[in-house]
Formats: C-alpha cells, structure tokens, sequence
C-alpha cells in the first residue's frame, strides 16, 4: 500500500511540477507590450497586472493614481531602466511618458514611454529586463509596429533580446511563440492533470495514441478559431468547463468503468473547450493578421512539444504499474486527488 501511494504521489508531483496551488494556464505573469517606431520616435506601451507588482511598486501605483507626480516618474523609471531599445547601434534615450488612470482595484494598468531614437532607423534592437523587477516566471507578449508591417515577440528570462529589421522579418519570431507554448503547457496544471486523468485507464498503446491524437486535433482546432477571432467564447465559462472536464474524467474512473474504446470521444470534445483556454495567452495581445499564422503555429506546436514531453514522463509510469496488483489502487488514489482538484476549480472558477 506504502508503495502505491509512493507511485500515485510521484505521478501527480511529475505532472503537476510539484505543486498544485496555482492551478493556472501559464506559470507567473503576462505583459503586453507595444513598440511603435514613428520616424525617430519609438514608443514603448505595456500592459501589467497589478497582482505580479512588487509592494513598493503597487504603492507607487496606489500614489500615481491619485496624483502623485513622484510616484509616477518613480514607475516610469521602472520601464526607463528595464526596455533598452537601440537603433542602428545607437542607444534611445527614454523620454517622458504617462501612466494611464485606471480603477483603484483594477487588475492591469498600462505605462507607456517614449524612446528618442536616431533619424532613419533601420534596425531595433530591444532588450527586456523586466524579468530583474517582476520575476523569472514572467514574461511580455509584444508587438513592433512600423509603417507597413508589424512583427510578433515573446520575451521571457531565457529570451530577453530581439532585433527587427525595419522592412524585413525577423527570424525570431516564431521561435519564440514555441517557447511560449512549451512553457504554457508544462505550466498549465489544469490541462495536465485532464490528459493524466484520460491516460490512467487508457488502455494499450494504440488507444492511448488515439487519446492524445484527439486532444491534439481538438484543441488545435479551437486555437486556431480563437486567436483569429472566428469564434470566442467568455474565458469565465471556459475556464469553468475546463475544471468540469477534469471532474468528469476523474469520476469516470471511480464510478464507473469507462469504455477505453471510447476515451478518444472524451478527449476530443473536452480538448475543444481546452483550445480556448490555450489561447488566452495569444488573444490578450490583440496580435495583427499579418505573421499571426506564424505565431500561431510556433505557439501551438510548443504546445504540442510540451504535451509529448509530459506524456513521455507519465506513460512509463503508468505502464510500470499496469496490469500489476498495484493498478487499481493507483488509478483510485490518483483519480480521487484529480477529481477533488477539479470540483475545487469548478467551484472557484464559476461561482467566486
């Protein structure tokens, strides 16, 4: 019995990475940020929420919305010392720039600064450091607008610098939208621990593949429906059907003996309302149609190599187990921690 609680706690520390409390789609916090180039001028807007604030930084906040002119310059300094923007090789010196009002309680606030750059710039390069401010687990989802063109970057503590050539591509882009997928999924405890709940009763290989193969398809196809705007659902009801996705496999495996036959059906059509979870991350940045397909498609294949380095973790496990007297103990104690997990998120999700 000690060994098989051992193995269930392993499998669920495994693909939870070891903690459960922020049962969230990404890890930390999302910025959104916009770089406009006008002539010589370059200005930086970006998006925060006020929850991944420091507790000096959210009460200069507190002081700048009520009019305090120190506190906001100390804010803006913040951004003048963490965004390096340098054209042809030449630093932007940050000028003046705004805090935008908003509600007490709200939960972003916008800051924007403008950048004097050299006349004629040809390339930017842009550097982020926010991460030294607002922690490793943050990262920027950012636009660079010019006349003509606009190019797509994800910046995170690993990625922090990347060059646009004003007129051409950069050849980062997509790169980073996959490492923006790896780590959305890896970090998406929720999306995790219903692929875990399909794979512990999974049956052989071939309906395994089945599994995985339909919340694949599933979800890539409501991704790509959501980012493009074609269909979008309220992420309160999302994020709510999610959490009963979870629920509902997890009973299933306790109460009742679910046909593996047919677990690609389950997976398939959950997987769709998942896609839409998926593109939260994208949606909020108001990406423009050109490059979005790129983007898009580096996101969501991220997305699939964080699944398939998860699945690759967790089959062995379960397979170690399968067909022993251990089996059944192991899919009960796990499926009875997931479903708990996932009545406690539905609750949250849609009544709180």
């Amino acid at each position: 019995m000690r060994r098989v609680g051992i193995i269930a706690c392993l499998g669920l520390v495994v693909l939870t990475g070891g903690a459960i409390p922020a049962l969230a789609h990404t890890g930390g916090s999302t910025g959104y940020a916009s770089i406009t180039v006008h002539h010589s001028t370059v200005r930086y807007t970006v998006t925060l929420p006020t929850a991944a604030l420091t507790s000096p930084m959210a009460e200069d906040l507190r002081l700048a919305q009520g009019g305090s002119v120190q506190a906001r310059e100390r804010l803006l300094d913040v951004i003048r010392r963490a965004i390096g923007l340098r054209a042809d090789g030449t630093r932007c010196e940050p000028g003046p720039g705004v805090v935008e009002p908003s509600a007490f309680d709200a939960p972003s606030f916008t800051m924007l600064v403008d950048f004097a750059c050299p006349a004629g710039l040809r390339e930017l390069d842009v550097r982020d450091d926010i991460f030294d401010v607002l922690g490793r687990d943050h990262h920027t989802l950012t636009k660079v607008e010019w006349p003509g063109a606009t190019r797509q970057f994800a910046f995170e503590a690993g990625a922090r610098e990347a060059r646009f050539s004003l007129g051409g591509a950069t050849t980062r882009d997509t790169a980073s939208f996959a490492f923006l997928g790896v780590e959305h999924i890896l970090t998406g405890w929720d999306h995790l621990l219903f692929l875990l709940g399909l794979l512990l009763r999974g049956g052989g290989w071939l309906a395994l593949a089945k599994i995985i193969t339909a919340f694949t398809l599933a979800h890539s196809v409501t991704l790509a429906l959501a980012v493009l705007d074609i269909v979008v659902l309220p992420d309160r009801l999302v994020e709510a059907v999610i959490a009963l996705s979870i629920a509902f496999v997890a009973a299933e495996n306790l109460f009742l003996r679910p046909v593996v036959a047919r677990r690609w059906l389950v997976s398939f059509c959950f997987g769709l309302v998942h896609g839409f979870g998926f593109s939260s991350a994208l949606r909020a940045l108001g990406l423009p149609s050109h490059g979005l397909l790129l983007s898009l498609f580096g996101f969501n294949a991220g997305v699939e190599i964080g699944q398939a380095l998860v699945v690759a973790v967790a089959l062995p496990a379960l397979v170690l187990v399968r067909n022993t007297r251990w089996e059944r103990r192991m899919i009960w104690s796990s499926s009875l921690a997931i479903l708990l997990v996932g009545v406690v998120l539905f609750v949250e999700r849609a009544f709180f």
